[in-house]
């Protein structure tokens, strides 16, 4: 099957053959022509497989065959993405699909002059790309109004439940017309997923391609056990083994994402960072130098695990692993895109096996060991039926003595004066 005979405009077939996208992903071809019928769709695909297209593709459809301009402040589509990266990156891919057509796409996101994007709402739109936090801002304002929004897209969904956009979500929803159409993606399932799908979707067709939580085939994993003190001159060897490949290094805290970029400058490396404390400009160059092979290493928290579409990187390394075990399977997605090969690289200190196991229970296998050997669980201490050691005192203390120092003396209470 290819895309002509999924139905889409001949424009945006022409679009799509000129960027070199000729045959669809089984997302895509199981998802677009239920889409396509107006149906409200869930579709369960792990990252890098083309939900993008799967869900854009039927819109731009849709606001095509639409008659009329939206009206001020006013969106006919609104797609609703986690983050900043991902949601740039949804603009991007739509208005590559769109080019040569009437249809206008804005985007809504933080980090960026909100004042700016008042004016630019003024008009109306046909699509809106935004990130709720945003949006919500744009509401308070009445910059934006929602009730003539016929399609609501919710983009890695899972992650938006992660980050606490529920509320946001449920504020958002109230706005909208209950006739719409509306399709969730995601990359995982988690137990939250049903009641966001009963409380958004109506009568849905469900399209999972591959298992939630399972990482593409073609990602040729492995885990290093190596002391948290060692990690920095570990990964500094293997960066040094493929200096021309583009690397995607995954750290835990904005912190020490900046330090680690610091030292692998130190090393000679063409490195950058992606984080919370960079701003939206900021985390815009560094991601456009890394895309251009300007940057060749490019170290990153979870806020951009889902929203880098970076075709040529070939290794992502989790520096530290992740302590939702989901956001492992999001962040080894940035490698083998498009059908291509991947590799990920996990370093695993003592006090990360109780995440390193979490990870292999999400994705049903064991990853190969690369490099030392796996760590013994700390032993718990012991406790007796008071709940503490040290023969029952709180906390294990010494006898006479409580647990956060030296036992105290009451002191004594004076007595009272006699009356003279």
């Amino acid at each position: 099957m290819d895309f002509d005979m999924l139905g889409l405009p001949p424009r945006l077939s022409a679009n799509l053959a000129e960027l070199d996208i000729t045959d669809p992903t089984p997302i895509q071809t199981q998802a677009i022509p239920h889409a396509m019928n107006g149906r409200d769709v869930m579709g369960l695909a792990q990252t890098g497989t083309g939900k993008t297209a799967a869900f854009g593709l039927p819109l731009l459809s849709a606001i095509m065959r639409a008659e009329g301009k939206p009206a001020p402040k006013s969106t006919r589509g609104l797609i609703l993405a986690p983050t900043r990266e991902l949601a740039k990156q949804i603009l991007d891919n739509l208005r590559a699909y769109a080019q040569g057509t009437d249809v206008r796409i804005g985007l809504v996101v933080g980090g960026v002059s909100i004042n700016a994007q008042v004016q630019r709402m003024q008009r109306g739109t046909d699509l809106l790309v935004a990130t709720p936090g945003r949006l919500i801002d744009l509401l308070d304002r009445k910059a934006v109004r929602l009730d003539q929004t016929e399609f609501l897209v919710l983009d890695e969904a899972d992650q938006m439940l992660d980050l606490g956009f529920i509320h946001a979500l449920r504020r958002i929803a109230q706005l909208l017309p209950t006739e719409r159409q509306t399709m969730l993606f995601s990359a995982t399932m988690p137990k939250q997923m049903a009641e966001l799908s009963r409380a958004y979707l109506t009568d849905p067709v469900r399209v999972e391609v591959t298992p939630p939580g399972k990482p593409v085939d073609k990602i040729e994993q492995s885990v290093h056990f190596v002391q948290q003190a060692d990690k920095s001159s570990l990964l500094i060897e293997h960066l040094g083994s493929h200096r021309t490949d583009a690397a995607l290094v995954f750290s835990r805290t904005k912190h020490g994402a900046e330090r680690l970029k610091k030292q692998l400058e130190k090393s000679g490396f063409a490195a950058g960072s992606v984080h919370g404390n960079k701003s939206q400009g900021q985390r815009d160059r560094a991601l456009k130098a890394f895309r251009e092979g300007d940057l060749t290493v490019l170290v990153a928290t979870d806020v951009a695990a889902r929203g880098i579409d970076i075709p040529s990187v070939r290794y992502v390394y989790n520096f530290d692993l992740p302590n939702v075990a989901d956001n492992y399977v999001h962040r080894i997605g940035r490698t083998a895109r498009a059908g291509r090969d991947g590799t990920a690289v996990a370093y695993c200190a003592p006090t990360e096996m109780g995440e390193l196991r979490d990870i292999q229970k999400v994705m049903g296998r064991t990853i190969p060991v690369a490099g030392g050997e796996a760590w013994e669980p700390e032993p718990k201490p012991k406790q007796n039926r008071r709940g503490g050691g040290g023969g029952g005192r709180p906390g294990g203390a010494p006898k006479g003595q409580r647990p956060d120092g030296p036992k105290r003396r009451r002191p004594r209470r004076s007595k009272p004066a006699r009356a003279a």
